[in-house]
């Protein structure tokens, strides 16, 4: 059994683009269990935030130290996007490709896709091509995809943004499950409804800065910034 890949340490880590800070500097403990909700408004820096902690954006500074080798990490942990990326493959292809790369036997990661499949209740689509699929039901799909590897730690960016409630009704049920499972799931969204559905914890970011760090009841309930709290009363933060 391979050890877990939490505590993830931050340290003064930094995203800047063409010289301009986008985020940090960031210093974070991440712990092996929870469910965590990055929130703050459009263009607060969320999403590089996210794509800083999976390894998709490299610190400018700083640094990152798993529970383990980098490359370790990188096996054991899984993103899905806001907008879904299909490959041009049938629904359940895009399940199987990435067993495939982890060395997985064909029949056995034939077995694994059509559990998910099944799970995502996609049955009737498992042969036509990923990219005819709705939002919906391509959103399902990448998390299948993401959860068929059996990550450790789950990264989403806005995974519901353009669904419908049903579709987001579905999502959201879907990682709660993989939570209570086991799964370390870190979430970005600037739906306040869907933060106190979900999180056991949330990180408030703000103009690239994590203003605050609290249990999710606590920070709903009383935030203990002023900008925290003008996001929760739903006013503009410039």
């Amino acid at each position: 059994m391979v050890s877990s890949i939490l505590p993830l340490k931050v340290e003064n880590a930094r995203v800047e683009k063409r010289g301009n800070r986008i985020v940090g500097p960031i210093n974070l403990d991440i712990s092996p269990k929870g469910f965590t909700i990055i929130m703050g408004p459009n263009g607060s820096g969320k999403t590089s935030l996210l794509r800083l902690l999976h390894g998709l954006e490299n610190p400018r500074g700083g640094s990152l130290d798993w529970n383990g080798s980098t490359e370790t990490a990188q096996l054991h942990q899984s993103f899905v996007f806001q907008t879904p990326i299909m490959l041009r493959r049938t629904a359940i292809e895009n399940i199987i490709y990435p067993l495939i790369l982890r060395n997985i036997p064909k029949d056995e990661a034939l077995k694994i896709a059509k559990e998910w499949i099944g799970k995502i209740n996609l049955e009737k689509s498992t042969d036509i091509n990923a990219r005819f699929l709705s939002g919906g039901e391509k959103q399902k799909l990448a998390i299948a995809r993401a959860l068929a590897t059996k990550p450790q730690l789950l990264f989403l960016d806005e995974p519901t943004a353009n669904l419908d409630g049903s579709a987001t009704r579905e999502i959201e049920a879907l990682l709660q499950e993989t939570h209570k499972a086991g799964t370390r799931i870190i979430m970005t969204t600037h739906n306040i409804g869907q933060g106190k559905r979900l999180a056991e914890d949330v990180m408030f970011i703000y103009r690239g800065n994590i203003l605050e760090t609290s249990n999710a009841k606590q920070f709903f309930k009383k935030p203990q910034t002023k900008e925290a709290r003008a996001f929760i009363d739903g006013d503009i933060l410039e």
